[in-house]
């Protein structure tokens, strides 16, 4: 591998830049809707983990990192686009959906092209045979396992927690799985030392999607600057509604009448506990995820910038 001489500042700045190059420079006819992909950028939380775990012994970062991680967005920014389609969403990170701005085949088709870029980005790492480690096919599979399961389950009103729990696994938790274990195989080769990375990176993962399950029920789309409190509406059932069914039977039997009203809904989960009990099972998920932190013995700036990932998925917009 070549360049080591990047720091993680400037190994993200990198990254960011690639990223605005994939997008700013796809075919004219596409161009338009990669280009308003750009007015309004995420947390990068995927792209920052793969590069603190690929921090070597000197502090610097490969290229093969780089690379990497800015795959790793453009396939979860294919993702957030084909979400917004299957939600109906208008708003995502503070700027219209490709969905609302160009109308749901054109999304699609460029959910499609993201896609595409992403392995087209792959393409150019230069240790292949170490990337073959990190099977991402099976990671996109198991993220399209997620979403399908999602999916099917839909207005399921009896939703089971072990069920839930299975199915944010894969959507969400299993791409925070492969950044870290992208960004450790490049620095570590003991066994097991890559499955406490990838240990991490899943229970990270599981955080940050119970963490934005509450974001719809203590925020407005202002704060959150996506479109809130609208999973019931559309039938996702998440672990504050699952809690509130299971301890409130009565509101399930009266959600599967159709005639539990959505302000209602929102008011009970808030009363029943069901956004306490989602803070609490990620708080237990934080404490598994901090102790294989601590196991793997990292050096200080390597265990800051993971521990400050872990912390701000846990507090959500909180910090």
């Amino acid at each position: 591998m070549t360049d080591l001489s990047r720091n993680y500042q400037t190994a993200f700045e990198k990254t960011k830049e690639e990223i605005d190059r994939v997008l700013l420079s796809a075919p004219s006819l596409i161009c338009t809707c990669t280009s308003h992909l750009t007015l309004s950028h995420g947390k990068f939380v995927r792209a920052r983990a793969l590069l603190a775990c690929a921090l070597d012994e000197d502090g610097c970062i490969c290229r093969d990192a780089v690379v990497f991680a800015a795959a790793i967005e453009l396939l979860h920014l294919a993702t957030l686009v084909h979400d917004d389609i299957i939600d109906d969403a208008n708003l995502r990170r503070g700027i219209a959906t490709l969905q609302k701005r160009f109308g749901k085949k054109t999304a699609v088709i460029c959910g499609d092209y993201l896609l595409a870029a992403a392995l087209r980005e792959l393409a150019q790492v230069e240790d292949k045979d170490k990337y073959r480690n990190v099977d991402m096919p099976d990671y996109v599979q198991q993220i399209c396992m997620g979403e399908l399961r999602q999916n099917m389950n839909n207005y399921n009103y009896s939703l089971s927690m072990f069920r839930y729990l299975s199915i944010i696994n894969r959507k969400t938790a299993a791409l925070f799985e492969a950044s870290y274990f992208a960004g450790a195989i490049i620095s570590e080769q003991d066994e097991n030392r890559l499955r406490l990375y990838r240990r991490l990176g899943r229970y990270t993962g599981i955080i940050f999607q119970l963490t934005d399950d509450c974001i719809d029920y203590e925020c407005d789309a202002n704060t959150a600057k996506k479109n809130v409190q609208l999973d019931y509406e559309q039938g996702v059932i998440t672990l504050p509604v699952i809690y509130t069914f299971s301890s409130q039977p009565e509101l399930r039997a009266r959600a599967e009448a159709k005639e539990l009203p959505t302000e209602e809904l929102l008011s009970e989960v808030k009363k029943s506990g069901g956004i306490d009990f989602t803070h609490r099972t990620a708080g237990r998920y934080y404490g598994k995820a901090k102790a294989a932190l601590t196991e793997l013995g990292l050096s200080r700036q390597k265990e800051e910038l993971l521990g400050e990932l872990l912390d701000r998925s846990y507090c959500g917009l909180k910090k």
